[in-house]
């Protein structure tokens, strides 16, 4: 099994940081290598909603790597799973409120099959890269005007 972590403190309240999150159209603000992103069916930040999206692979090849919405609790979690594309783990955002801040774990983690074992150590180099942006996250919102 692959699985990785981090959180971050963010200086906002957590319905703010939720409302970003659950909108997966944000993506593109605070992670690197997403090439495109659009909602393709559901609607914005309900559970249920799935995002077409194209990250950049190795090589600099794009790859599918759409995801749906699997749990969407307000102020509180987003959990989403990957539904296309060659790597398709499970993750969330977990929030909770620390006085006027909102702490956010985002958690990854997959159970490689197949082949997949094999590249183990690279999958699990790469979840560990994603879940570190959350710094840029954090650095994103903290940017924007409070209650813009």
């Amino acid at each position: 099994m692959a699985f990785a972590e981090h959180e971050v403190l963010i200086g906002r309240d957590a319905m703010t940081v939720y409302k970003f999150l659950v909108d997966g159209l944000n993506n593109s603000l605070w992670r690197r290598g997403i090439r495109s992103i659009s909602l393709r069916s559901g609607h914005t930040g309900e559970k249920g909603a799935v995002y077409q999206q194209t990250l950049t692979g190795p090589g600099g090849r794009p790859i599918a790597a759409d995801f749906q919405i699997t749990e969407a609790r307000p102020g509180a979690e987003v959990r989403f799973a990957v539904v296309a594309g060659p790597v398709r783990p499970t993750g969330g955002y977990y929030l909770s409120t620390e006085g006027p801040n909102t702490r956010v774990r985002f958690a990854l983690e997959l159970h490689p099959k197949g082949l997949q074992k094999l590249m183990n150590n690279m999958i699990q180099k790469t979840m560990e890269d994603e879940v570190i942006q959350l710094e840029q996250l954090k650095a994103v919102i903290e940017e924007q005007t409070p209650g813009a």
